[in-house]
């Protein structure tokens, strides 16, 4: 049994992954509730039933209670000061609202399934702090093992002169019976198979997943509400057989920004539709109904200025550094090559709110545009459907029906079908 175990705790000490962006304000950043796993061997998934905070201003504990030892690796970032824990896949069966509230250095946590094989703990910290001690205690006398960091109070100039230089490597877990049945395929397909399947390709991307829950409400989870809005639009679509159907994730995983929009380039997609829903912070008062987004230099008013802003802090929050991010997108929104394909988003837009108007209460300003990163493939029409607030009781009520998530799957299919018909048509033509 000894030496099982500790074969497992080998097969996961690839996991790791060096560098964090500074997350959102702590507004936007809700501690992760309990994560669902995917289905894949979960039974052999080390479970995290406790974690706590002990300590002060100067030196702070955490540890996490777990049936089994794991490797891990524990890393600093600076600008805001925070602490990264990479770890192979933990099933946390956590209290909800864990993470939520801070004790002495650390203001926060959040934590969950960051890629299959692969999980994080990410600590926001009041202040410059280092990692005095991390180890994991093994499981003794009906005491389960723990994972257990310990900080101390240093100043910036130790904090900064302790950071070693990381080269961010990919992460890639090795825990064979973590892989998923269905990747997310961000490597380019198989060309023949393309060419010869012949259909346009539409990508839909539920946004947020793993460790990165969205907004919250009522015990809701954006997450999970935007995946199950597109699976059912995938089936819809490909129960009619006119388009070949890909999906950015089809689990509770975290997929990187980036990374959404290469699944759209590699596979040449014809359209990009990422499905996510609001929340209005309560100060800001009440907005409900669907809003269409599409890419833009300057955001269209401060509400879709905020709501960028927010999305495209998803990965931060999920701990993946962006300071690399590749000249191919930041150059986007100057390069005029990419005119004709905000034409084809537009005019896919205005289409989309034609139908689901009819059978979705839409925003006031249903339509509206911002700098949204997951929105710029150059060269793939692309949209972000806000489809509704689960911040209000109305708007949420009609996220979790099963008839209303019909309906407006129905809307958004003829929708896409219309678009795609008609540009089919107009290359055929073309040519």
């Amino acid at each position: 049994m000894a030496s099982r175990t500790h074969r497992r705790v080998l097969l996961g000490c690839a996991l790791l992954c060096a560098a964090v962006l500074p997350c959102a304000d702590s507004s936007r950043l809700r501690a992760a509730e309990s994560q669902s796993q995917p289905t894949v061997a979960a039974a052999n998934f080390p479970i995290a039933s406790a974690a706590r905070l002990a300590g002060d201003g100067k030196q702070t504990r955490f540890i996490l209670d777990i049936n089994q030892a794991v490797t891990f690796r524990a890393v600093t970032l600076a600008d805001p000061y925070r602490v990264v824990i990479d770890v192979p896949q933990v099933n946390f069966q956590l209290p909800a609202g864990t993470g939520a509230g801070g004790r002495g250095l650390v203001k926060a946590f959040r934590y969950g399934l960051v890629m299959p094989g692969g999980s994080r703990i990410v600590f926001d910290l009041t202040g410059p702090a280092k990692i005095a001690k991390s180890y994991v205690v093994e499981a003794a006398n009906g005491q389960p093992a723990r994972l257990v960091l310990e900080l101390e109070e240093v100043d910036r100039t130790a904090f900064m002169q302790a950071l070693a230089p990381e080269s961010r490597p990919e992460l890639r877990p090795t825990i064979a019976e973590a892989q998923p049945a269905t990747a997310p395929a961000t490597t380019a397909p198989d060309t023949a198979q393309q060419k010869a399947d012949g259909r346009p390709v539409v990508v839909i991307d539920p946004g947020h997943g793993g460790i990165d829950n969205g907004t919250q409400s009522s015990g809701e989870s954006e997450k999970n509400l935007v995946l199950a809005f597109g699976l059912a639009l995938r089936d819809r679509l490909e129960k009619a057989g006119k388009y070949r159907v890909v999906m950015t994730r089809d689990d509770d995983t975290f997929i990187p920004l980036n990374d959404r929009t290469k699944i759209a380039r590699n596979h040449k997609a014809a359209l990009f539709v990422s499905i996510h829903a609001d929340a209005l912070p309560r100060a800001e008062g009440d907005a409900q109904g669907a809003t269409i987004y599409t890419l833009s230099d300057k955001a269209s008013d401060a509400e879709a200025q905020r709501l960028a802003d927010a999305e495209n802090r998803a990965d931060a929050i999920a701990g993946f550094n962006l300071a690399e991010e590749p000249n191919e997108v930041a150059d986007i929104l100057i390069d005029l090559t990419q005119r004709e394909t905000r034409t084809f988003s537009n005019r896919f837009a205005r289409l989309l709110i034609g139908e689901m108007k009819s059978t979705v209460r839409m925003h006031k300003h249903p339509l509206k545009s911002a700098g949204f990163r997951v929105l710029k493939a150059p060269d793939v029409p692309s949209v972000l459907v806000e489809i509704g607030y689960v911040s209000n009781k109305g708007d949420l009520e009609h996220l979790v029906s099963e008839g209303w998530r019909s309906r407006a799957v129905g809307s958004m299919a003829q929708a896409i079908d219309g678009f795609l018909t008609k540009r089919m048509a107009t290359a055929g033509s073309s040519n």
